[in-house]
């Protein structure tokens, strides 16, 4: 997976730079989201795949599904990892954007996978504890693992704090055979 990254981080970057330049922050979030939607579907993927198509063939191709979604500058991008024959890290350039741009906003993404439901209550107490801890916003989502056993991980950026039990029978038994 960080090949792929690596290969996406100038794309992100430009387009990251571009929409800054412009105002468009948001109108890029929503270009890039569905170009990767588009990238990440299958029959999209084996047409790409296709040694038949010329990479001006497949840019086309790919525009003509977007239409309507992105403007001139999104189509242009698309020629342009066509040409580089990049469309298929479409997913990847959108995450890396995202984060570039809540890095920019003073924000940044949080996650907390828990064994049951998180009450609202809870989730507005660790969005104010990350907020304090990081000192940035935090967009705060919630996910329900049940393989965890009791208790949560939470990921922000590259904080990990895992207060699961199954985590800590992981650490235990680690601790055992060592």
């Amino acid at each position: 997976m960080s090949e792929l990254t690596t290969a996406a981080r100038p794309y992100a970057r430009a387009a990251f730079d571009i929409a800054k330049a412009n105002g468009e922050q948001q109108k890029w979030t929503d270009m890039l989201g569905f170009m990767a939607a588009v990238a990440h579907d299958p029959t999209m993927k084996a047409l790409l795949d296709s040694p038949r198509l010329s990479q001006n063939q497949a840019a086309e191709m790919f525009i003509s599904v977007c239409e309507g979604k992105i403007d001139q500058r999104g189509k242009n991008f698309i020629k342009l990892l066509a040409e580089n024959d990049r469309l298929s890290l479409l997913p990847e350039i959108t995450a890396l954007y995202e984060h570039y741009r809540a890095e920019a906003e003073g924000s940044i993404e949080a996650e907390v996978i828990s064994a049951s439901e998180v009450s609202e209550s809870q989730l507005a107490k660790i969005t104010a504890s990350l907020k304090n801890r990081l000192g940035k916003e935090v967009r705060l989502t919630s996910k329900i693992d049940p393989s965890l056993i009791g208790g949560a991980i939470i990921r922000a950026g590259d904080l990990v704090i895992d207060g699961s039990v199954s985590g800590r029978l992981e650490k235990l038994s680690t601790a055992l055979t060592n």
